[in-house]
């Protein structure tokens, strides 16, 4: 019997049957619990970030100035169409004078399914959320580019649409009207309007008037030295005004008399001339009525070439504190809305910020202006009042034929002592409104002082380059953009660039003129209806309601 019952034993020890079984048994318990450790942190997770994205949408909600409801009941109003108002834990608001900040904390428990046999019997999923709002004053000016290039591709409209939702958002959320907004249209000259022109020395003593009898001593060529000497046009110093003339169409250079009526090589054609009489066109004095500034958006004019440096030079212009008399001057005159006092700010004003958003198509392009000697005072020219025909005179420089008489006549091609049929002298502005630069040079000064082909090729050409001459290089405006840029970001001015279908040379203009230029996080380079997207981007950047924690 005992050897029986010690076989047995013997036998159940060598039996290996059913080890692995108990094995397996193990190992399954353990894969259990680590996938239901999955699953209870998957179910965590999305429970959290359903919490969070609930939380981070009702703060931003509720912080808002432009609410009008209690902020916590914002808060608690999210929280509830979510399904989640058993999960708010506390909400705290602090108001301020021109801020306001929710916070909200929410603790959601997960019941765990497997955790518990971990000896975790608790697993919430916890979400807080802050948001503030701060209303500041502030000043954004609008550089746009309004140049003949524009009228392609449809991106003057496209422009258009930008702005005017640039407008909308940035506006939308100013309920205490701390906003304003500026507009600055360019091409190769800034049209000022009548009312900015006021508040400026102005050389213009005799009042020119375009041919359309509207004033238009309202675009003006700033000193070399200006871009250079400060970050502002002074108000102080006399500006000199641009001539409303043709010099960009030519004449018939044959040698004959040619009738100052034709309106083909006499008469001027004003399509070119860069400071035309649109309203759209003219600088917008600042403003926090959408209306009136999506109207003046909408009412831009391409044409042109293209001087982003004037442009800038104005924008910097209206931002300097140097304008803050002209602006209380305005305001006290309704054109200036009175809920915009004392602007602008000083750039050392804590609760001030500025902005300029510079926008273009293209690059410098070097252009002509008519010189200071010829924009104004006696010319010189006599015209008729009896047949509109003229008479040049000249104390110098006439030929022997001509003996003592100092007047020639074109219409005759002879000299004489007195000026044709009673003329009167026209100051150079009257000169510009009638006849082209081309036609002036060859009839009244080539015709009767050149002797061949070649003295009056000579004689012409020497007389129009000292009536027109470039206002600057391409080179020269690259540079003195820069230095405004460089002035007004010295004085914390934010610059934002926008690169629409430029040509790399403009681009390079533009991201140089950026606040950021190395990281480029204020430059943006836009194609077709990509332009709004832009915009989007920056009204999006200057509103003050963000997530703060």
């Amino acid at each position: 019997m005992v050897n029986a019952i010690k076989n047995i034993t013997r036998a159940f020890k060598r039996d290996e049957d059913g080890t692995l079984i108990i094995f397996g048994l193990v190992l399954f318990v353990l894969m259990l619990m680590m996938g239901g450790l999955a699953v209870d942190l998957m179910r965590y997770e999305n429970t959290r970030t359903t919490l969070q994205n609930t939380l981070d949408r009702s703060v931003l909600a509720a912080a808002s100035m432009t609410q009008t409801k209690p902020p916590a009941a914002v808060v608690r109003d999210y929280m509830i169409k979510a399904g989640l108002a058993d999960q708010l834990n506390s909400i705290r608001v602090t108001e301020g004078m021109n801020s306001r900040t929710v916070k909200a904390v929410g603790v959601a428990d997960t019941n765990p399914f497997f955790l518990h046999l971990l000896g975790i019997d608790s697993f919430d999923a916890k979400g807080r959320s802050e948001a503030r709002q701060t209303i500041s004053n502030i000043e954004i000016v609008l550089v746009l580019d309004v140049s003949g290039s524009m009228n392609s591709n449809n991106k003057i409209g496209n422009l258009k649409v930008a702005a005017s939702n640039f407008v909308d958002t940035v506006l939308a959320n100013d309920p205490e009207h701390r906003v304003s907004i500026a507009i600055v249209p360019y091409n190769a000259q800034v049209n000022t309007g009548a009312d900015l022109a006021s508040v400026f020395t102005v050389n213009n003593p005799n009042g020119v008037n375009d041919a359309f009898g509207t004033p238009t001593a309202t675009c003006f060529e700033p000193t070399r030295a200006s871009y250079t000497d400060a970050l502002a046009i002074s108000r102080l110093d006399p500006l000199s005004m641009s001539a409303y003339a043709d010099y960009a169409y030519r004449t018939n250079y044959a040698n004959a008399y040619l009738n100052p009526a034709d309106a083909t090589f006499a008469r001027p054609n004003y399509s070119n001339v860069y400071c035309r009489p649109f309203a759209g066109n003219t600088v917008r004095l600042p403003n926090n009525n959408i209306a009136v500034l999506k109207a003046q958006i909408n009412g831009l004019q391409a044409q042109g070439n293209t001087s982003i440096t004037l442009g800038m030079k104005w924008g910097a212009t209206m931002l300097d504190p140097s304008m803050r008399s002209a602006y209380t001057s305005f305001i006290a005159v309704g054109k200036m809305p009175g809920t915009l006092p004392a602007r602008p700010f000083d750039y050392t004003d804590r609760q001030a910020v500025k902005y300029v958003i510079l926008m273009t198509d293209g690059d410098h392009v070097a252009h002509n202006r008519i010189m200071d000697a010829y924009k104004y005072g006696p010319s010189g020219i006599f015209r008729s009042p009896v047949d509109g025909q003229y008479s040049v005179r000249f104390q110098t420089g006439r030929p022997a034929a001509a003996g003592a008489n100092e007047y020639y006549v074109p219409q005759t091609d002879t000299w004489q002592a007195t000026p044709w049929n009673g003329g009167g002298e026209l100051g150079w502005q009257d000169v510009w409104k009638e006849l082209k630069t081309s036609y002036v040079a060859w009839q009244f000064y080539a015709r009767p002082l050149g002797t061949s082909d070649a003295t009056r090729n000579s004689l012409f050409n020497t007389r129009f380059n000292a009536m027109v001459r470039p206002y600057a290089s391409a080179t020269d405006m690259d540079a003195s953009l820069n230095q405004t840029c460089d002035f007004v970001k010295a004085q914390g001015v934010t610059v934002y660039g926008i690169a629409f279908e430029a040509p790399p040379v403009g681009q390079t203009a533009i991201r140089n003129c950026t606040t950021d230029p190395v990281r480029g996080s204020r430059y943006f380079a836009a194609n077709g209806p990509e332009i709004a997207t832009a915009f989007q981007t920056i009204a999006a950047n200057i509103s003050m309601l963000k997530l703060t924690q």
